[in-house]
C-alpha cells in the first residue's frame, strides 16, 4: 500500500469530481457522519472547488484509485460561511481559509495522510495571505446508538496540529443512514493562526 498525493486547483479539480463524489459518499456513511449521500449529488456539490479562485483539493491515491482527499477554499466563497458566528469569534471572513472535508478510506488511516492534507492546505492558505485556518467537526452524543466500539475522537490530532476548539457551532441538516428525513447536526468550530 503506497500512497501518492496530488494537489489540484482550478480546472484540474474537474477531472476528479466523479471519483471524489463516490469517495465522499462512501466515507461519510461511516461514523461520525452517518450521512446517507448520493455520489452524483456529492460530485455536483464539489464543482465549487473547480470554479472558485483560491480553492484547493489534495488527492490521495493508491495506484489509480482515489482513496482520500482534502479540500479547502477562502471562507468568504464557501456556502457554509453564512452560518458561521465569525463576529463572536473575533474573525473576519476575508482573513479565514476554510478547510472543508478530509476523507480517507479506513485502511489508509494512521499512515500520515491526515498531516499531509493539513500541511498542503495550510501552506496554500498562507501563500494566499490568510491569517486563520478554520474547519468544523461534527459532534455526536457519547451514547449515540451507532457509535462503534472503540471509536476515537480526532480532537487530540487536531490539537496536535495547533487547532483549538472554539465555543461556537455551525448547524447543518442531513439524513442519517436508516432515517427518512434530515435532522439537525451540530458541528464544532476549530481554528488555528497561520
Amino acid at each position: 500500500m503506497s500512497l501518492t498525493f496530488e494537489t489540484l486547483t482550478g480546472a484540474r479539480v474537474g477531472d476528479v469530481l466523479d471519483d471524489l463524489g463516490a469517495l465522499r459518499a462512501r466515507v461519510f456513511r461511516d461514523w461520525p457522519y452517518l450521512y446517507d449521500g448520493d455520489p452524483a449529488n456529492e460530485a455536483a456539490y464539489l464543482e465549487s472547488y473547480r470554479d472558485t479562485p483560491g480553492a484547493i483539493l489534495v488527492a490521495a491515491r493508491d495506484g489509480d484509485a482515489m482513496v482520500g482527499c482534502a479540500t479547502g477554499m477562502p471562507l468568504a466563497h464557501h456556502e457554509d460561511a453564512r452560518d458561521l458566528p465569525l463576529d463572536g469569534l473575533g474573525l473576519s471572513g476575508q482573513d479565514v481559509f476554510y478547510c472543508a472535508e478530509s476523507v480517507l478510506l479506513p485502511a489508509y488511516r494512521g499512515k500520515g495522510a491526515g498531516h499531509l492534507f493539513f500541511d498542503r492546505r495550510e501552506a496554500h492558505a498562507r501563500d494566499l495571505g490568510f491569517a486563520v485556518s478554520l474547519f468544523c467537526g461534527v459532534e455526536r452524543p457519547a451514547d449515540h446508538p451507532a457509535r462503534p466500539e472503540g471509536a476515537r475522537s480526532l480532537a487530540p490530532f487536531w490539537e496536535g496540529r495547533g487547532y483549538r476548539a472554539r465555543d461556537a457551532h455551525v448547524h447543518m441538516r442531513w439524513t442519517d443512514i436508516g432515517d427518512t428525513v434530515p435532522t439537525d447536526k451540530a458541528l464544532r468550530v476549530w481554528t488555528k493562526q497561520l
